[in-house]
């Protein structure tokens, strides 16, 4: 056993989640368990049946409901149990059975879509103008918009049998990366480390730049010696994405990934070149780690290490959440009261024992309670701001479940680490002007420009590669792992130009586990300049201000994404969110040299 990591059954009760909102017992949720295979029974009665009236589209949709809400119940649970102590047989059995529920669940309610796009045009714009479908018209819209790229009932029957198959690149790289590829140990002072594809991050952050040096080579030694293996899995997935973009009638990867949330394709074009057009402050950044590390040169292997390390703190997890929120003040008493009541009683799981998954997150439900998982440190600052990042989420939940029905409460990614990130940019400017030393205030800055680093500018060239790949794909150049590196390698020397690369730098373009989900990096880029951008107007604005941002809080899934954040006040086709995070970026940067200049 690890030393001084307690058995789960060692955690006393009011630091666990409590779960009760969910089911009161695990044999509340095997009874409720029961009733799915009765939903699933009852599905096929409704086949054939969608587009006879306005009240037939009703009856499955309310039944869609019924079952969808009972399923999200079972596996929030299921899942959430698993999380807090994997090692469970009893959890592993529990998550086993949804997981094959689910799937049998799905294939029952599989015809539903396609027979509502197979419904004439006008037949259902009539059917729409029945009150009996108010309810659902934004969930109908939702799926109406995909009537220009839905096929023949035998073509998508066709698609539906190859679907177990697009996941094919993505599993094997996992399977790769992190099962068959033994990458070693690194040696440290502490005795040998394992090194692996999650840790590398830590040894990247390590203060000691023999460690750093030695993980990175290391690890991008096992890299090198599969590099073709890597380039292979990835030009398959390229190909999977034109496939599916082609035979649905898109006229590329990019504009078959950005129609679910209505995103025009300009938008990712100017994010993309108004990160560019601020690359020079990116530049700034590098050169500034150089003298806060005491470096002659940054090198690859430097860039993550933080500017201050040497920053002593405590909060106890009670007091953590009164500095949260107590920076939150700007968002209102409901906002605040709400988020303590919750994270002091029963929505987080707050400290780490055996089995429990690491890292953390939020889990918002329809029925439930917003549950956080945390593996709460009292002596780590950056845990606070997890705090914090984690209970934006929890709070857009709670904001959406109560001012949205079932069908559209459920806001999208675009949308999700908007309200997560605002929250960390109130509670780093209420503690910078709480700190009461000069290193205090550079450790908060630095972790402010590190997350721009990473979550702007960093994803932005994340998204540069992938599209810059599938538009060589789409206009018939052969993809090889040479010319895989090599525009890698082209945009590392473009973003990162103050740093020193090393030969096998940019291999690192074929470790990142995202871009087996294209165009999804982006997101965090937009989200935390539309963040970065609200943040401001709240705390410098008034009533005005914050009410338009609960009301974006509150829109849940009732709109597309761009819609909801134009109406809270960003308007993220415009390049002016973007400019004002990097405005802040340099601003920030600015305070930065003054403080090492001290």
């Amino acid at each position: 056993m690890e030393q001084g990591i307690p058995e789960r059954s060692q955690i006393p009760k009011k630091d666990q989640w409590d779960l009760s909102a969910l089911f009161s017992s695990p044999e509340q949720w095997e009874e409720e368990y029961k009733k799915l295979d009765e939903y699933i029974s009852k599905s096929a009665s409704y086949q054939g049946t969608l587009g006879l009236s306005a009240r037939a589209l009703r009856s499955c949709l309310d039944f869609l409901n019924e079952a969808g809400l009972l399923y999200e119940r079972l596996h929030a649970y299921a899942f959430l149990t698993y999380t807090e102590d994997a090692g469970s047989s009893e959890h592993q059995a529990r998550v086993g059975k949804i997981s094959q529920a689910g799937a049998r669940l799905s294939a029952a309610l599989s015809f539903v879509e396609p027979e509502i796009l197979s419904i004439p045009e006008q037949q259902m714009e009539q059917m729409l103008k029945d009150p009996l479908l108010e309810p659902f018209r934004i969930k109908l819209h939702k799926i109406l918009v995909f009537r220009p790229h839905t096929l023949s009932e035998d073509q998508e029957r066709i698609l539906a049998l190859q679907s177990d198959t697009v996941d094919t690149p993505s599993n094997a790289f996992e399977a790769l990366t992190n099962v068959d590829i033994d990458f070693g140990s690194v040696e440290t002072d502490e005795g040998d480390k394992p090194l692996s594809q999650s840790t590398l991050s830590s040894f990247l952050l390590d203060t000691r730049r023999d460690v750093r040096k030695r993980a990175y080579h290391q690890f991008y030694q096992a890299f090198d010696q599969h590099k073709h293996t890597l380039s292979a899995l990835y030009i398959g997935s390229v190909k999977q994405d034109a496939y599916q973009a082609q035979v649905r009638g898109f006229s590329s990867s990019r504009a078959k990934a950005l129609f679910p949330d209505q995103v025009d394709e300009s938008v990712y074009d100017t994010l993309i070149d108004t990160v560019k057009d601020g690359l020079d402050e990116l530049h700034r950044y590098y050169k500034l780690k150089t003298q806060a590390g005491g470096l002659d040169e940054v090198r690859h292997y430097d860039v993550y290490i933080p500017f201050r390390s040497d920053v002593s703190t405590h909060y106890t997890f009670e007091q953590a959440v009164d500095t949260v929120c107590e920076a939150l003040y700007p968002l209102g008493e409901e906002y605040t009261e709400t988020l303590k009541d919750g994270l002091l009683g029963g929505w987080v799981d707050r400290y780490e024992n055996r089995g429990k998954r690491s890292g953390a997150f939020s889990a918002g439900t329809y029925a439930g309670d917003p549950y956080i998982l945390m593996n709460y440190k009292e002596h780590v600052l950056r845990d606070v701001f997890t705090l914090a990042h984690e209970g934006g989420h929890s709070m857009h939940s709670w904001y959406s479940t109560r001012f949205n029905p079932f069908q559209h409460y459920s806001y999208t990614i675009f949308e999700a680490e908007v309200a997560s990130t605002f929250n960390e940019q109130l509670l780093a400017s209420y503690l910078l002007k709480q700190a009461d030393s000069p290193a205090m205030q550079a450790y908060i800055i630095g972790k402010q420009l590190d997350d721009i680093a990473a979550t702007l500018y960093r994803q932005v060239m994340f998204a540069d590669f992938e599209h810059q790949i599938h538009r060589l794909y789409e206009s018939g150049t052969p993809l090889t792992t040479e010319l895989l590196r090599r525009t890698y390698r082209s945009l590392l020397d473009e973003y990162l130009q103050p740093v020193a690369l090393e030969e096998v730098s940019d291999l690192e373009g074929l470790r990142i586990p995202h871009f087996y989900r294209a165009y999804y990096v982006y997101k965090y880029a937009t989200g935390i300049s539309a963040a970065i951008d609200l943040s401001r107007k709240v705390m410098e604005g008034g009533g005005e201000e914050r009410d338009e941002y609960l009301a974006f809080l509150k829109s849940g899934g009732s709109k597309f994404p761009m819609e909801s954040l134009k109406e809270a006040g960003v308007d993220m086709s415009s390049p002016e969110p973007v400019r004002r995070a990097i405005a802040e970026f340099s601003r920030l940067l600015d305070r930065m040299e003054s403080l090492l200049a001290d």
